[in-house]
């Protein structure tokens, strides 16, 4: 397959890229190979197809909020090449049946590439470890019990050490169950005027603190998800200058809101950990920025509108992002001048690939032809109507963004162009 991208911007220039079996063989101007496929980039830049180290793609067991070939048509209409999911499916990602599952089910639908996230502890119950050994060998590229801590500390402590050899990571949903008591929201005066029960945010920041604890002591490695307060950057911050092996990622709509969303009762805005106040926002982005936080994972979380139209406190947690991370994350960060398009583009591709340990696409001569192409002009209101995804539960809705996705390619094949799936 030779497919030939014309008149695209790369890093600033504007050029042709011409790509052979799935590999970057040329950047240049005025290319004139033989392609069986071209597209035309006038006006479009390109960047390495995003890699999502967090998202739900709910099968098995939980198809009416999601599945496989939903997801991964979503992801690339989103511009994302790679997806990880998470094990909080039913049953279980917790054995080498199910990953194979997972694996098999994504090659047959052929679209984004999905690699499964296993659990730590077998059913996430949080007891036994899962044997990790057996689900790498099948297909796994990480642990997690995201979705539910694991709230032994000696239960942590054996699976950071468990996963080491296996050159595992390990992924830790940061949230003390205890203290958070039953909240839905943050705790605070957004909290207070709408009547709601709300979370201390110490309920992420002790779990954080334990978890970078017991990496440090067993030196190795630990990576915190969805990090969404100001002290939690502090802690992350503060290990790395130790020297501690600790990475972190955080979401989109940490970049974007607030809790005073919240003020509406709409249910979309239900999210764990919770969405945070301002200073909390501006902190995130803060470890963007001096490189605290490593990555912005999509954490989409889509459900059925009957697990959204209920009370807020009965209402699920999440949000259906796969679709709008890049546009969000562009327009909050790049636009409003606090990174660079080029920071962007590792947050959401470099570094989450080289945390799990994964293929990513890199835009050289020789580079594996993951290729995302966007209007960077293009202001566009946000429809959840639109999305691929069943989940349509996005606090997005309505919101003018910048940046849309035109083009996917993932190794070397056009997965989506234009507003269609290409098969």
């Amino acid at each position: 397959m030779k497919l030939l991208i014309k008149n695209v911007v790369v890093f600033g220039k504007e050029c042709d890229i011409y790509v052979v079996d799935g590999i970057i063989k040329r950047i240049a101007k005025n290319v004139t190979y033989n392609a069986d496929k071209t597209i035309d980039g006038n006006g479009l830049t390109a960047l390495p197809a995003f890699v999502d180290m967090h998202t739900h793609l709910r099968e098995p067991g939980f198809e009416r909020k999601e599945d496989i070939e939903s997801g991964s048509r979503a992801a690339v209409r989103g511009g994302y090449a790679s997806v990880c999911c998470m094990p909080n499916t039913n049953p279980v990602i917790d054995n080498k049946c199910i990953v194979s599952y997972v694996v098999n089910r994504a090659k047959e639908v052929d679209l984004a590439r999905v690699y499964p996230i296993a659990s730590i502890t077998k059913g996430m119950k949080g007891e036994e470890l899962t044997n990790f050994g057996s689900v790498k060998a099948f297909g796994a590229v990480a642990v997690s019990d995201d979705g539910m801590p694991v709230t032994s500390s000696n239960t942590m402590r054996l699976a950071i050490e468990y996963a080491k050899p296996f050159g595992l990571p390990v992924i830790s949903h940061c949230e003390d169950f205890s203290i958070a008591d039953g909240g839905v929201v943050n705790e605070g005066y957004h909290a207070t005027v709408a009547g709601l029960k709300g979370i201390s945010r110490v309920a992420e920041e002790a779990m954080v603190a334990r978890e970078i604890l017991i990496a440090e002591s067993l030196d190795s490695s630990v990576h915190v998800a969805h990090i969404s307060t100001t002290n939690s950057v502090n802690l992350v911050r503060d290990a790395k200058k130790r020297g501690a092996k600790v990475t972190a990622e955080t979401c989109p709509h940490y970049i974007a809101l607030t809790d005073e969303e919240i003020l509406s009762y709409d249910t979309d805005t239900k999210v764990n950990p919770p969405l945070r106040e301002e200073r909390d926002r501006k902190n995130i982005i803060e470890g963007i920025k001096d490189g605290t936080i490593d990555a912005i994972a999509t954490d989409h979380a889509p459900h059925h509108a009957d697990d959204k139209n209920v009370e807020y406190n009965y209402a699920a947690n999440g949000i259906s992002g796969i679709e709008t991370a890049f546009s969000v994350a562009y327009t909050y960060l790049v636009r409003s001048g606090e990174i660079t398009l080029k920071r962007l583009s590792e947050l959401m591709t470099d570094n989450p690939a080289n945390i799990m340990n994964i293929p990513y696409g890199e835009l050289k001569v020789g580079g594996l032809a993951d290729i995302t192409l966007v209007d960077l002009d293009e202001k566009y209101t946000v429809d959840s109507s639109e999305f691929f995804s069943k989940g349509k539960n996005t606090p997005f809705e309505g919101k003018e963004l910048y940046g849309r996705v035109k083009t996917t390619v993932v190794n070397g094949e056009i997965k989506y162009d234009k507003g269609e799936i290409v098969r």
